[in-house]
């Protein structure tokens, strides 16, 4: 059986089972894989290193090996605060008036994912399979197949591919494009990101595209195909059974004293439309004075990428927004929004969903959003909250149950809050149920599934 090497900007080390701050579902399916296939995770350790040496740190935990590498200062303010979330991030969550071209970040990125390269590749053996993830280390198949590795190798990108016409705003754009066709099989989340990554490739490299998403280059043959990810939905929902959760459930409820809840999950992110929510909460609460009282907004949004202007920002602008709106609405014994900057283990983030009345998920533009899958899991099936989702949202593509809004819209997120806290049972759980199924049948492990059988395949020799 061949191995899986999974390369990615951060590694997420495993932890014991029922170890506090349980990891994510994708570290929960990339273990598995690696489990099953002997295999090894590669990436930065998240530390920094005077000189940068090229030392790997191997450990193995829970059956996991993993190999990290920490950089120099220089590498992370270029390559990661740098070209990866000043350059690439905004550029490709359509906010081309945040990103900031740097000839020093592109040095940067391109010098980082060559120590990638340099570091991992004795890891590798004849036989291995090679997933990389992400923005943050586009080019490094690239790098390895200079290197001599003909190894099966793939990308997946978690974010969304912007339109063409947005992507040729960035320096050296076929550049990075012309690098990714060195992987065997390039994974989007959804058909649109992939469409406007095949839309690039013809119209501004010239090259034709076979109807199962083929791509015939300088002699290879390469598979561009959608892999929704899902949330691992078995163990998520066991979370949601335990006694973690169900007390965060009981305080949660006890503390609104019988009003409506609302939530939202976020790390601190423009691309996440708080303000957006935020403001269309007010416009809610102003015209509707006779439930302004009656429904609360909790956001948890802990803060990420601190060292960044744009992200110091969003922070001021919402504790900002947050206390003008709160000034606005509140009295002596009641604040309708409720702004946490800090995280929450996945368990009590069950419990905190399964007392939500409506999930309130509107991004500006996401790759996908597991958020929204994760409040639809935690729901009792018997008498479920409801999901409100922007149409902007990977994941809408999905979950068409949802009801779906415009998050630039303040009239439209206004007047579908309004509607989703008047639904009646019965359409609450038929709209559940619907979105459950998909929920349930398209999960994490499913998606590695299909992109580890996609590696594996060689449909596209035939062309």
């Amino acid at each position: 059986m061949s191995r899986l090497i999974v390369i990615s900007n951060r590694v997420s080390v495993p932890k014991a089972a029922g170890a506090a701050g349980a990891q994510g579902g994708l570290a929960v399916a990339l273990n598995s894989a690696l489990r099953e296939n002997r295999g090894i995770w590669f990436g930065w350790s998240g530390q920094e290193t005077e000189e940068f040496t090229g030392h790997l740190d191997m450990q193995r935990n829970d059956g996991v090996t993993t190999a990290t590498i920490d950089l120099e200062p220089q590498d992370i303010e270029e390559y990661y605060n740098g070209y990866a979330n000043r350059t690439l991030w905004p550029l490709f969550h359509y906010r081309i008036d945040l990103t900031e071209y740097d000839r020093n970040f592109g040095e940067g990125y391109e010098r980082v994912n060559r120590r990638f390269a340099d570091s991992v590749r004795p890891l590798i053996d004849q036989d291995d399979l090679i997933w990389v993830h992400d923005y943050h280390l586009l080019p490094l198949g690239s790098m390895l197949r200079t290197q001599g590795v003909k190894n099966r190798m793939g990308l997946f990108l978690h974010t969304p591919w912007p339109p063409t016409r947005l992507l040729v705003s960035l320096p050296f754009h076929e550049r990075l494009v012309e690098s990714m066709l060195a992987y065997d099989v390039i994974g989007f989340q959804t058909e649109e990101w992939l469409g406007s990554f095949l839309h690039y490739l013809e119209k501004e490299m010239g090259l034709e595209i076979s109807e199962d998403g083929c791509v015939q280059y300088q002699g290879r043959r390469i598979v561009a195909q959608a892999f929704p990810i899902g949330i691992d939905f078995a163990e998520f929902t066991q979370g949601a059974q335990s006694e973690e959760a169900q007390d965060a459930h009981d305080k949660l409820k006890a503390s609104v004293r019988g009003r409506k809840i609302l939530i939202g999950v976020d790390r601190l992110d423009y691309s996440k439309g708080l303000g957006e929510r935020f403001e269309s909460f007010s416009r809610f609460l102003a015209d509707n004075p006779e439930l302004a009282s009656k429904a609360v907004l909790l956001q948890i949004a802990p803060p990420s990428r601190g060292d960044v202007a744009s992200y110091q920002q969003i922070r001021e602008d919402l504790e900002r927004k947050t206390g003008h709106i709160n000034g606005a609405h509140a009295d002596v014994a009641f604040v309708p929004i409720r702004y946490v900057n800090r995280g929450y283990p996945r368990r009590q983030l069950a419990g905190f969903y399964r007392a939500a009345d409506v999930g309130l998920v509107t991004p500006l533009r996401d790759g996908m959003n597991l958020v929204a899958k994760e409040y639809v899991a935690a729901q009792n099936e018997e008498d479920p909250g409801v999901l409100i989702l922007s149409q902007f949202a990977g994941a809408a593509l999905q979950m068409e149950d949802a009801l779906l809004v415009n998050p630039h819209s303040l009239e439209d997120v206004s007047e579908t809050i309004k509607r989703a806290l008047a639904m009646p049972l019965e359409e609450r759980r038929a709209r559940h149920d619907k979105l459950l199924d998909s929920v349930r049948s398209e999960d994490v492990v499913h998606w590695r599934e299909q992109f580890v059988r996609a590696l594996h395949g060689t449909h596209c020799d035939a062309i």
